[in-house]
């Protein structure tokens, strides 16, 4: 399937990744930061010394990144009002509220969202970074809103959005948007030893994805693809448990510790793409020589022409991080544990996508979570080795990934002809 790289005027990223690709009329756009990539933060996303009382940096960053993404979507046919779906990664979440105050004004009907607690960015002093699907519009493409009876968020965004044959869901967690995290989602004072509040959030979450599964005319059958985000990994075991109950062919996932989620007391975050089945659409299961998981997911989708993969990290799940993703105590100046990591990550989802009938070359959309940000120039410097039309990409830094010792998680979207 033909890929069009889209270049707008907005400054160019000095790390090796596109702007954004079309690709079967969906826009993939590069997660964007305040940066011009010369100076850094430029001087209009800062908030200027002698106006104390004017705006706030998180306010202007927004607005910078906001109106660069408008410029992408632009230039790929499209416009902020055909996104949809938005992750929002913050350093602060108490920044929350001067983001979304922004946001606000960019979004007539505001796609479904995600809004996560990274611990930093790729950019000294950036605060916020913006990670946006969305598609062309025709007269034979347009999205539907969906709204189930699921507790309606306080933020400005909508549950899920379905466009052609594909549903985009916003990020669910434990709460009713009213008290804060529900009983029902609460380890009950008087049964100690009964449950465990994550299992609790967990079903409460899936259980509300499934109505808005429902009310967009699919189920959880069809989840196409996962995002997890945790406060704490220890509580994955528990999570894990109740996942295994809500999907008899488990999706591809990914799964990242976050520094916090927007509702106190929250815990997970739960993030799918999914699709229609009554459209004609079936996926099948991808499976390859790569290692298999120890949790409850498969490798990779395939939903007609696209490419779902689960986020892969440097293990072998027998032994941890493998002899070949390590750097030898024998020869401590021969490359980096990062660059190892990478280069064995990168080789197994080479082996999934081949495996799914596609290339590493059909890439269109790619995450990157480091657990050290220090880490990039060696993870990039690999990346460069593998694309020679580097899709777009968005990078984060993370708490932890759920192997010991493991530096890199990639995350990937993609097609097939």
């Amino acid at each position: 399937m033909a890929i069009a790289v889209v270049k707008s005027g907005i400054p160019r990223p000095l790390a090796n990744y596109n702007e954004a690709f079309v690709v079967d009329d969906l826009v993939f756009a590069a997660g964007q930061l305040a940066s011009d990539f010369k100076t850094g933060v430029p001087p209009e996303a800062r908030k200027k010394d002698g106006f104390p009382f004017y705006g706030s940096d998180i306010e202007l960053q927004t607005t910078y990144v906001l109106e660069n993404l408008k410029k992408t979507f632009e230039a790929a046919g499209s416009s902020l009002d055909h996104v949809v779906k938005a992750q929002v990664f913050l350093t602060d979440l108490n920044n929350f509220h001067g983001f979304d105050s922004v946001w606000k004004r960019y979004f007539k009907v505001p796609p479904p969202r995600t809004t996560i607690g990274c611990t930093g960015l790729l950019v000294k002093d950036t605060l916020v970074e913006i990670d946006l699907i969305g598609y062309v519009p025709s007269k034979s493409l347009k999205h539907e809103v969906i709204t189930s009876s699921i507790p309606r968020p306080l933020a400005n965004y909508n549950e899920a959005f379905v466009v052609g044959d594909l549903i985009f869901t916003a990020g669910q967690l434990a709460s009713d948007f009213k008290t804060g995290v529900p009983p029902e989602a609460r380890k009950k004072d008087g049964f100690p030893f009964y449950g465990s509040d994550i299992e609790l959030q967990t079903a409460y979450i899936l259980d509300n994805l499934k109505k808005t599964f429902e009310a967009a005319g699919s189920s959880l059958d069809h989840v196409a693809k996962a995002q997890v985000f945790l406060t704490d990994l220890d509580d994955f075991h528990g999570f894990d448990s109740v996942w295994k109950r809500y999907f008899k062919v488990p999706p591809p996932r990914t799964t990242i510790g976050c520094t916090g989620l927007l509702v106190k007391d929250t815990l997970v975050e739960i993030d799918l793409i999914g699709y229609v089945p009554a459209r004609g659409l079936k996926h099948a299961v991808v499976k390859s020589a790569v290692p298999r998981p120890l949790a409850h997911y498969n490798e990779g989708f395939t939903v007609g022409s696209r490419v779902f993969a689960a986020g892969q990290i440097a293990s072998d799940y027998q032994t941890g991080v493998p002899p070949e993703a390590r750097k030898r105590d024998g020869f401590p100046f021969y490359g980096s544990d990062i660059e190892l990591q990478t280069t064995y990550v990168l080789e197994n989802l080479k082996k999934t996508f081949e495996a799914a009938g596609s290339s590493l070359d059909q890439v269109v959309k790619a995450q990157v979570f480091l657990t050290d940000l220090d880490n990039f120039h060696g993870f990039d410097s690999v990346w460069k080795r593998y694309f020679k039309q580097p899709p777009p990409r968005t990078t984060i830094g993370c708490t932890a990934l759920l192997v010991k010792d493991t530096l890199v998680e990639i995350d990937l979207i993609g097609s097939k002809d």
